[in-house]
């Protein structure tokens, strides 16, 4: 799975994304809206890492490496999940023991915040995942307080459809159905 938008090649994760990914992830600021929140260790992100390159392996999508055509710099991920709505956790379609949701999620390193990318990335990562995937809805969990989030969701079509109790978090879930057009 590759894909590229005017800015940006949206590629396959590898080992060599580790500093980057790691420093990214260090930040708290960053990682203040990403799962239950808090700043992440190297080894975290490499766990991290390694879960998302199998995932993406395993299933034939998942997230992605954001990097800057003009520059080869990786910004950040973007990507798609899947969550089992019972208790809201992640999982992989091969893990899955019942209905899924798959999410639009993306993380960028502070330093490239500002810039349009994450709606960039997330808006290629929709196009392909509604073609290619055939699904009817695509979902993003964004904590109220994450202006930034839910207005790349509003940007994607996205409306709030609801909420969603992550460990004990309550997130907005946002929603995008397939329209008659795509």
């Amino acid at each position: 799975m590759r894909l590229e938008t005017e800015r940006l090649l949206l590629r396959p994760l590898s080992y060599d994304d580790l500093d980057d990914l790691a420093r990214f992830v260090a930040d708290p600021e960053t990682m203040r809206y990403i799962g239950t929140g808090g700043a992440r260790t190297r080894e975290q992100a490499q766990a991290t890492l390694e879960w998302m390159m199998d995932t993406l392996a395993r299933q034939g999508f998942g997230h992605l490496g954001a990097e800057r055509k003009e520059d080869g710099v990786l910004v950040g991920r973007s990507g798609l999940n899947v969550w089992d709505p019972a208790n809201w956790t992640i999982t992989r379609l091969d893990e899955a023991q019942g209905k899924v949701e798959i999410e639009i999620a993306y993380l960028f390193g502070r330093e490239h915040w500002g810039h349009g990318y994450a709606t960039e990335a997330a808006s290629a990562i929709r196009d392909w995942a509604l073609v290619n995937l055939e699904l009817e809805r695509l979902i993003a969990l964004i904590y109220p307080e994450n202006v930034r989030s839910i207005r790349v969701a509003e940007k994607l079509g996205m409306q709030q459809a609801g909420d969603a109790d992550m460990a004990g978090s309550q997130l907005l879930l946002y929603e995008l159905g397939k329209s008659p057009a795509r």
